[in-house]
């Protein structure tokens, strides 16, 4: 699979004005946490984004997501720091968050050398890498900081009971229900299931959305994360939290990965890139 993402990664132009720089942070439990700040050449400083890699949380890495976040910087003109967070299951919960929460104070800390605005941080993540972003936006509320301006999450795996097949969707999902049943299990143990799960392990969990950061949504409708996704945009919404949900029909999860020339691929695009430019 990590090959397969290889392939991915470089399938489409990699800019020529994006410079990168690599750091490391120190999780919580002492251990170095690689991540890499993508600054575009010329760009006015000001917002930055903490970036999580998809993949389930059991697969890939900062690096086979490279040069995705350069083409999001060079598009955008917002700088990016991407957080090479441990996977499961050498790593289960909650050290991949903790990673994640590594690189966000990290970024704040550092915020003044590297000219970022700390009031103008979002966190971002597809797939595996969105639900970690929506648990480090819950559990920098639940600290009391540091402050999101901005939740930006591309169909995230939210809920570990989204494990029941949908007959409507067989044969059409590219991240299967199995797949997602061993991801759960490798992340959370005998945790998986239970009813006292931590919400910042699965965010779909999460029972107020009280104090929230503004959330940018994207679905899928032929993804099993589908309803999962409409459902804690809908919770954000009720708590009063500014809320963007972008149901794209008749394409499966990670489409845009490689029918990135098609129609709603571009839309999809053109979105991301609207919403990073309003931080």
């Amino acid at each position: 699979m990590n090959a397969v993402h290889a392939m991915i990664d470089v399938a489409q132009p990699i800019p020529k004005d994006v410079t990168k720089t690599d750091y490391h942070a120190k999780s919580a439990d002492g251990s170095s946490i690689l991540v890499r700040w993508y600054t575009k050449d010329g760009a006015e400083p000001g917002p930055a984004v903490v970036f999580l890699h998809g993949s389930g949380m059991i697969l890939s890495s900062l690096e086979l997501y490279d040069g995705t976040v350069s083409r999001y910087v060079s598009a955008s003109g917002v700088s990016f720091l991407s957080v090479d967070y441990r996977l499961a299951p050498e790593y289960p919960h909650p050290k991949p968050l903790e990673d994640a929460y590594a690189g966000l104070t990290w970024l704040v800390d550092h915020a003044d050398e590297l000219g970022v605005d700390t009031n103008r941080i979002a966190v971002m993540g597809d797939s595996g890498g969105g639900g970690v972003a929506a648990g480090l936006a819950l559990l920098a509320r639940d600290r009391g900081g540091p402050a999101i301006a901005k939740q930006i999450l591309i169909y995230p795996m939210l809920d570990d009971r989204t494990t029941t097949p949908d007959p409507v969707l067989e044969g059409l999902t590219t991240w299967s229900y199995d797949d997602n049943i061993t991801a759960w299990q490798a992340l959370l143990g005998d945790a998986f299931g239970s009813s006292d799960l931590s919400p910042y392990a699965a965010p779909a969990r999460m029972n107020d959305a009280t104090g929230m950061p503004p959330l940018y949504m994207e679905a899928l409708e032929l993804d099993i994360f589908r309803n999962e996704n409409i459902e804690y945009a809908s919770r954000t919404m009720a708590a009063g939290i500014s809320t963007e949900l972008r149901l794209h029909p008749s394409v499966p999860h990670g489409f845009e990965t490689v029918a990135f020339d098609s129609a709603v691929a571009k839309r999809i695009r053109a979105d991301r890139i609207r919403v990073l430019k309003t931080l």
